[in-house]
């Protein structure tokens, strides 16, 4: 299948993330002096913005992509919820899933000054969802699936993600034959059992596998052991400047085999929020009918994109399609 006819096909595809939501909170200043209080700099305020973190970002490069998006997670009552509510209605995520609890919604402040971070404070409340609200999610979930071409849990340890519910995703899913994704946390791994696909980067690998990876060698290792503890059918190792690594097993012995997918990325200026644009593009290639290599050579090309541009960037078909062209 060629890729422009994948690309292409983003936009008749439906993802269903579930997850932490996070808002990004940008405080934006100056500083001129110092506390006479205390050592510390007096930032003046200029301006300040809200942006789409953690489960939400997934959804906004779904989004950008060109795929349809729906969100699954939680929220604070309150106006915090509602700046967040709006700015995944603003990008056209559907917000069905989203549930409003008496937890604060998970806030990361940045205070930028000079161009630099000056300080980040974090509101977070990370109690493990149950009860009544746990319920709630679990039923709009078995609904949900079914409508969707593939599932993404993306994981920031904030209470959302647990053993239960990765469970019971992956059994609604085996129904419909759904494909999972997981962007997984550290200490978290063996909650990811029998999923499609997990995306560590190579730290994450790392400490999850119990493998010190220090070349191609180890590399393997650790990912073989990844793959035979959790039963995933595949897995994506994520190494920054020297690419990605791709495992799975052969569908003739059952053997892991690992292919290795030099970097797309020409220059390096920001590396944040990368691990979400390689899930979305990963995942919504494979749903548009690409094969696992396929798709990992598209998630590749639009973390290149990503990294190469100063500031907050995301991969749209148009600019997968040229990288594409220019280096394949």
């Amino acid at each position: 299948m060629g890729f422009t006819r994948i690309v292409n096909s983003f936009k008749d595809r439906k993802i269903l993330i579930i997850g932490d939501l996070i808002l990004d909170r940008y405080i934006f200043g100056k500083v001129n002096r110092i506390s006479p209080e205390a050592p510390v700099p007096i930032v003046e305020v200029v301006n300040e913005s809200f942006r789409l973190g953690g489960s939400a970002n997934v959804a906004n490069n779904i989004i950008s992509l060109g795929g349809n998006a729906s969100i699954v997670g939680i929220v604070g009552k309150g106006p915090v919820g509602r700046i967040l509510k709006d700015l995944l209605i603003e990008r056209n995520i559907n917000i069905e899933g989203v549930i409003e609890d008496k937890r604060p919604t998970t806030v990361k402040t940045r205070v930028i000054a000079q161009n630099q971070q000056v300080v980040r404070f974090d509101m977070e409340d990370r109690r493990r969802l149950e009860g009544k609200n746990l319920a709630q999610l679990m039923n709009f979930l078995k609904k949900a699936i079914p409508m969707h071409d593939a599932v993404i849990i993306s994981d920031y340890k904030k209470g959302v993600v647990s053993s239960s519910l990765v469970k019971s995703v992956v059994r609604y899913a085996k129904h419909h034959n759904t494909f999972i994704a997981v962007d997984p946390k550290v200490g978290h791994f063996h909650f990811y059992k029998n999923v499609s696909l997990i995306t560590p980067n190579l730290a994450e690998a790392s400490q999850g596998s119990g493998v010190e990876v220090k070349d191609e060698k180890s590399l393997f290792k650790a990912g073989k052991t990844l793959m035979n503890k959790l039963s995933c059918k595949s897995l994506l190792v994520t190494r920054g400047d020297e690419g990605m690594s791709l495992f799975k097993k052969d569908a003739r012995s059952k053997e892991v085999e690992a292919t290795h997918i030099p970097t797309a990325a020409k220059k390096v200026f920001d590396v944040t929020g990368a691990g979400d644009t390689v899930i979305a593009a990963f995942t919504l290639a494979h749903a548009a009918g690409a094969s696992l290599e396929e798709a990992a050579i598209i998630a590749n090309h639009a973390a290149g994109i990503v990294v190469g541009e100063v500031g907050t960037a995301t991969a749209t078909p148009e600019k997968i399609l040229k990288s594409l062209s220019s280096n394949v």
